[in-house]
């Protein structure tokens, strides 16, 4: 968790693939910037999925360093991370690498203070997770300081959305963890989708879920993943870049973004 007077941290989380959660952290990450450009304030969208990192395949990059060097103590936070023209900076991760548990134990260790230093150092940090349990997505999840748990109306997105949700709360009790329901026919069968999930959790964690944003199914959401380009540069009419930017004002508020951020 980030000191009171840091960056806010905020995860993206799924408990299954292909539901669109490194897109949705690319998208969510530029509508942040967005919002904050007027404070000048910066974000860092790190991609701490190493097991299939694609955030510099969707938008085109080729990066010369990335969060295993960061980790290996090879090269230091700020010297890795590169800036993207939509205004947003990256630590990318290395696809292939295997999974964050590989790194082994002295690298992980290293993790908290990364963090720490990410959010002394950007207004907000937004972290594309592995998809999955695994002890080290865990331990990022409750560093956290807000989980996005995406999911679809698929049976098995939600099942496993809920077991998510269900670790996060053993491991961060009390915690701020919320649902993103993405590719969502409209909003009223994305609701449905949430109220499942709540229900669920109601009744056998004992609290509900609080609905962070609904992101409705757009055609031009793959066509700007096929041209590597962020969908607010490429389709800033559209109706889930409307709804990214909804979910990003959602988000600010709560989190009492600081005023000033330093810029790597």
């Amino acid at each position: 968790m980030s000191a009171p007077n840091a960056g806010r941290i905020i995860a993206i989380a799924s408990g299954k693939g292909g539901v669109g959660k490194t897109w949705l952290a690319i998208t969510l990450a530029q509508a942040l910037t967005q919002a904050l450009a007027q404070a000048g304030q910066r974000v860092l969208l790190v991609d701490a999925d190493f097991g299939l990192a694609n955030v510099d395949v969707q938008l085109g990059l080729e990066p010369v360093q990335d969060l295993g060097g960061v980790l290996a103590g090879r090269i230091g936070l700020a010297a890795a991370a590169q800036s993207h023209p939509a205004g947003f900076d990256i630590l990318a991760g290395r696809s292939g690498c295997g999974s964050l548990a590989g790194l082994g134990a002295t690298a992980l260790a290293r993790l908290p203070a990364l963090l720490q230093e990410a959010a002394a150092r950007w207004a907000v940090v937004v972290l594309d997770l592995g998809a999955g349990l695994e002890p080290a997505v865990r331990q990022l999840t409750a560093a956290a300081d807000t989980v996005l748990v995406v999911a679809t109306d698929e049976p098995t997105s939600l099942t496993d959305a809920y077991a998510v949700l269900k670790l996060h709360r053993r491991d961060r009790p009390g915690g701020d963890a919320r649902v993103v329901v993405n590719l969502a026919t409209d909003r009223a069968s994305g609701d449905h989708t949430w109220r499942s999930l709540d229900t669920a959790c109601t009744r056998f964690l004992g609290a509900g879920v609080p609905l962070a944003g609904i992101i409705r199914r757009d055609s031009r959401v793959p066509e700007a993943i096929r041209r590597q380009t962020a969908l607010l540069t490429r389709h800033p009419g559209s109706q889930a870049a409307a709804d990214v930017t909804a979910l990003a004002r959602g988000l600010l508020p709560q989190h009492h973004i600081r005023d000033n951020s330093i810029h790597p």
